[in-house]
């Protein structure tokens, strides 16, 4: 198993490699595996604060847990939820890169808990434990499968756009790229709140990912300010977000923590 810790100063030098990894050109994300194994470790920081017993979690009021360093969904059998589920993508990711799954886990593309009263009544049992010892031990393969998700985002964005509109969000996409902390906070927020494109990932037809907060910046100077307009943008989608949630979500209780995290791509 490996056990990863790292204090503020490694997050800072970790910080440094990925601000050493930019696009080669413009709209090209190319990430180094140690550049994509820094951001991995910051997502890890963000999702689970580093702690293994969170690489398996359920949050309240959700109606599906969430795994791994990314917190990837991963939905019961039968459910079919407005949200991109990734956890799937993800096992396939791991069997392909050689990782040695749980035989239950190979068997079982839908996650086999219910509810969560039944997922937390089997957290310590040996489907749980094998399935914390994998991800704990794949760090650096979930790293990896993180910034693919924002390489193959890119196109999807901007598809999803009229031609007149495209140009704005790649100037701005390359904005932010080019930043002290690289493609750390694009990485980070496509894999936290998705891309925006789905229909189903919208409250009152706004939508709150990667597209929606680049959509929100207006910005043109190369003097790094793109970060801290893409942070502000960002917030301003979450709390469209969080005010047209549907009531019983109760959204409001996870937004001073979003906030938060959204803190982390102006900070090393």
């Amino acid at each position: 198993m490996m056990t990863i810790i790292l204090n503020r100063a490694a997050f800072l030098a970790l910080s440094l490699l990925a601000a050493g990894t930019r696009p080669a050109a413009a709209g090209c994300v190319q990430l180094s595996s140690t550049a994509a194994l820094a951001i991995g470790m910051k997502i890890y920081q963000n999702e689970a604060g580093q702690k293994a017993r969170f690489l398996t979690h359920w949050n309240e009021g959700e109606e599906f847990p969430s795994m791994g360093i990314g917190h990837f969904i991963w939905y019961p059998e039968g459910y079919m939820g407005p949200f991109e589920e990734s956890f799937p993508k993800l096992v396939k990711h791991l069997r392909k890169n050689g990782a040695a799954l749980p035989a239950w886990l190979r068997k079982s593309p839908h996650c086999p808990w219910k509810t969560r009263e039944d997922f937390y009544k089997d957290f310590d049992g040996p489907r749980l434990t094998e399935l914390r010892v994998l991800l704990e031990s794949t760090i650096p393969l979930q790293a990896e499968f993180a910034a693919k998700r924002l390489k193959d985002s890119l196109p999807k964005l901007l598809k999803a756009l009229p031609r007149a509109e495209r140009t704005h969000v790649k100037k701005q996409f390359d904005r932010v790229a080019n930043q002290p902390l690289g493609l750390y906070p694009l990485v980070d927020y496509v894999n936290f709140k998705g891309e925006g494109v789905k229909d189903s990932e919208r409250y009152a037809g706004k939508g709150w990912g990667l597209l929606q907060v680049l959509q929100g910046m207006s910005g043109t100077a190369e003097d790094g300010s793109a970060a801290v307009e893409f942070a502000a943008s960002a917030e301003r989608a979450l709390e469209e977000r969080v005010k047209n949630s549907p009531p019983e979500r109760n959204e409001a209780r996870w937004l001073a923590a979003w906030k938060k995290r959204l803190k982390t791509y102006v900070e090393p």
